[in-house]
């Protein structure tokens, strides 16, 4: 069973940092790509940031140079730093896990930034 168990959202004024965690099992996590997505009230799901299994990297505009994508293939766990958070910023942020057609969401995790 495919599990993405997400943590580390909460409330955080406007400039803070919060860091989210997003746990696997079930899979072998380290062929596959993993991502962060939002979505806020009324809006689409959107990108936010995505590491492959390589390493690499890419990030919204909206997030690039204050939020920062790592993994952890030991832990089966992705990371998502976030700084300078602003009121924008406020979704539920969810887990992806990509490979080839296989596709995992986790459950999500709300961010909220007061101004």
């Amino acid at each position: 069973q495919v599990q993405l168990v997400e943590s580390g959202g909460g409330l955080v004024q406007a400039g803070g940092s919060l860091r989210l965690s997003c746990a696997a099992s079930g899979i072998s996590f380290s062929i596959y790509a993993m991502g962060w997505y939002r979505q806020a009230p009324g809006k689409q799901r959107e990108l936010v940031a995505r590491i492959l299994s390589s390493g690499s990297t890419d990030y919204a505009d909206s997030v690039t140079g204050r939020f920062t994508i790592s993994r952890d293939n030991a832990k089966n766990t992705v990371y998502l730093q976030m700084n300078s958070l602003k009121p924008d910023d406020t979704a539920v942020y969810y887990c992806n896990a990509h490979f080839l057609t296989l596709n995992y969401w986790g459950q999500g995790t709300q961010v909220t930034v007061s101004s």
